[in-house]
């Protein structure tokens, strides 16, 4: 714990508060990959394609305002095997759709929905809390009460009492990191079992920086 004099008669303590939350939002990203001999014919296939992907997407329960495109790539494949140098064999399309789910326990039928209407990439599963305000507010009471319980210690073993808030700052907040490991994705093995998804549990943090005076 970092403690460090600011002037006389002050003691500066640091504290964090963490609360622990369940996500109540998922993020998923889905796409098509197609191969064709022209442009043309992978731009239409891959719309064909992911038109099914959107709408099977729609039937589950997502509403369009919550769906972004996230990706739309053409690029030619090239043959290197010709002594004669790369020759294009054909053009691959990619398309990917991010959308926000907020019925989490509609993620495994809406993946299982959208791979069996055409989806050939999955790269992107994330969960979060729609509204942190209530949990964050939380977080902030909690980094106060964990100051002030390091400042009386510091101040008893000192022989000092403990005065009112002199200055008090926000560190800033700490986002959730990588899922915890209660959150993953298990692809089911057999096509009539749907996919089971657990959003796990996520950590959110505020840390304080708080002045005391002493008397």
């Amino acid at each position: 714990m970092a403690v460090a004099p600011n002037g006389p008669g002050t003691i500066v303590v640091p504290g964090q508060g963490t609360v622990v939350v369940t996500p109540d939002v998922a993020s998923l990203r889905l796409g098509v990959v197609v191969v064709r001999p022209t442009a043309g014919d992978a731009r239409q296939a891959a719309a064909t394609l992911m038109t099914a992907v959107v709408d099977a997407l729609v039937a589950g329960g997502v509403e369009r305002r919550d769906l972004r495109t996230s990706l739309v790539s053409l690029d030619a494949v090239r043959d290197y095997s010709s002594e004669r140098g790369p020759r294009v064999t054909g053009y691959q399309l990619a398309n990917s759709v991010e959308a926000t789910v907020r019925r989490i326990d509609t993620v495994g039928a809406l993946i299982d929905a959208a791979l069996a209407a055409g989806a050939t990439s999955m790269d992107g599963l994330s969960f979060r809390l729609a509204d942190p305000g209530e949990a964050l507010a939380e977080a902030r009471r909690r980094a106060v009460v964990d100051a002030r319980s390091r400042a009386e210690t510091l101040a008893s073993e000192a022989g000092v009492k403990l005065g009112r808030v002199v200055a008090i700052a926000e560190g800033g907040y700490q986002p959730p990191g990588p899922p915890r490991p209660m959150a993953e994705l298990r692809m089911a093995s057999a096509v009539d079992v749907a996919t089971p998804v657990e959003a796990g549990t996520d950590e959110l943090s505020v840390s304080v920086t708080v002045t005391f005076g002493i008397d």
